[in-house]
């Protein structure tokens, strides 16, 4: 790896928790984590077909399509109370424990967040974690309108920093966001918390680690 002169991380997955939205799934279903994780992976296909069509609705609006799917997938039969409360639970998701400690260690050099998420989501989920003194910016993909991996979302982050993409460490725990961004031009590194295998699409993290405060300083 060359030098660092900047890091640009992901929002949800990396440092904020999506499945902590677990506990508010329970009044829902005895199968929370199952809820959990169909959610999570339509959220994804969503964002994945809205770029490719060019129709894009930002990410809170692709939140509930996603949700909406996932109880009629599952068989649920939510309020539109129990919906909502769901919902917002996206805007107070849980932190990964070691995520303060992290970016405290990385100072001195400019931190950033860079991430499918709508700035009102963003926003709330920053303020609720108290994240916000270690961030220089919060990078939301509703600048460009098309979601990750699209180049001109990447783009935001050395547009922002003001430093070339080769000097910036991108930290992802989505390996397909990892490849996005090395493709880009970013030193990426990929926080594989689940020691998942690496994605078949013949391009490499500069570096593997399971927990961010194991990030290259």
């Amino acid at each position: 790896m060359g030098p660092i002169r900047g890091y640009v991380f992901d929002a949800y997955g990396t440092l904020f928790d999506v499945h902590s939205v677990i506990e508010a799934g329970r009044e829902l279903t005895s199968d929370p984590a199952t809820l959990s994780a169909t959610w999570r992976q339509k959220q994804l296909e969503y964002t994945w077909l809205r770029a490719l069509m060019g129709r894009y609705e930002d990410f809170w609006a692709v939140t509930e399509s996603a949700l909406r799917y996932a109880v009629r997938r599952l068989d649920l039969s939510p309020t539109e109370t129990q919906l909502r409360r769901l919902m917002e639970a996206y805007l107070s998701l849980a932190c990964f424990p070691e995520v303060r400690a992290a970016l405290e260690r990385l100072e001195g050099r400019p931190r950033a967040i860079l991430s499918n998420g709508s700035p009102r989501m963003l926003e709330a989920a920053v303020a609720s974690s108290g994240l916000g003194p270690y961030l220089r910016h919060v990078l939301s993909v509703d600048a460009v309108k098309t979601y990750k991996p699209s180049p001109l979302v990447y783009a935001l982050g050395p547009r922002a920093l003001g430093v070339p993409a080769g000097d910036l460490l991108f930290v992802s725990s989505n390996a397909w966001d990892v490849v996005g961004a090395k493709a880009f031009g970013y030193q990426v590194a990929w926080c594989n918390r689940a020691g998942a295998p690496e994605e078949e699409l013949g391009i490499r993290a500069d570096a593997v680690v399971s927990r961010l405060d194991q990030l290259p300083g």
